[in-house]
C-alpha cells in the first residue's frame, strides 16, 4: 500500500486573476507541494483569434528566485516608464473592474450616473477571499 503523502498531488492555496484587455487574461497561482513548499505559476491566457479555445504560457517561479524576479521585473518596467516613454499616462489603464476600460471612461460614465441617479451608500464587495483554479471556467467569456 502507498502512503497517502505520496499520492497527494500539488495543491493550489491562492489564486489571483488579472483580465489584460479582451483576449488576454493573467493567473497568479501559489501552490503548495507535498512538502508543503510554494511555488508561483504565472499563466497567460490568451483567446484565439478563430475562437476556437486558448493558448497558454506558463512560468514556474521558485521561492529561491523571488526576490531577483521582482529587482528585475521592476528595474524593466521603471526603465520603460522613465527612460523609453516619460510622457506616457500609464494610468490611464488603470481600471478596477473585470473590463477592460480606461480609467478616464469610468469617471465620466461614473459622474453622469451619480448626476441622475440619487446617492446610496453600498459598501464595496468584501469577497477577496474567492479564487478559481479551474482557469477554463474562467476563460469562457
Amino acid at each position: 500500500m502507498e502512503n497517502d503523502q505520496f499520492e497527494k498531488k500539488a495543491e493550489n492555496i491562492f489564486s489571483k486573476k488579472v483580465r489584460a484587455g479582451k483576449r488576454r487574461t493573467y493567473f497568479f497561482d501559489v501552490v503548495a507541494t507535498r512538502n508543503m513548499d510554494y511555488y508561483l505559476v504565472i499563466t497567460e491566457s490568451k483567446k484565439r483569434l478563430d475562437g476556437n479555445g486558448f493558448d497558454r504560457h506558463k512560468v514556474f517561479l521558485y521561492k529561491e528566485d523571488f526576490n531577483k524576479f521582482l529587482k528585475g521585473l521592476n528595474e524593466t518596467v521603471d526603465h520603460i516608464k522613465t527612460e523609453l516613454m516619460p510622457d506616457f499616462n500609464f494610468e490611464s489603464f488603470d481600471y478596477e473592474d473585470e473590463e477592460y476600460v480606461p480609467k478616464e471612461a469610468k469617471e465620466e460614465v461614473k459622474e453622469e450616473i451619480v448626476a441622475e441617479a440619487p446617492k446610496t451608500e453600498t459598501p464595496p464587495p468584501a469577497d477577496n477571499s474567492s479564487f478559481t483554479i479551474n482557469h477554463e471556467e474562467v476563460d469562457n467569456w
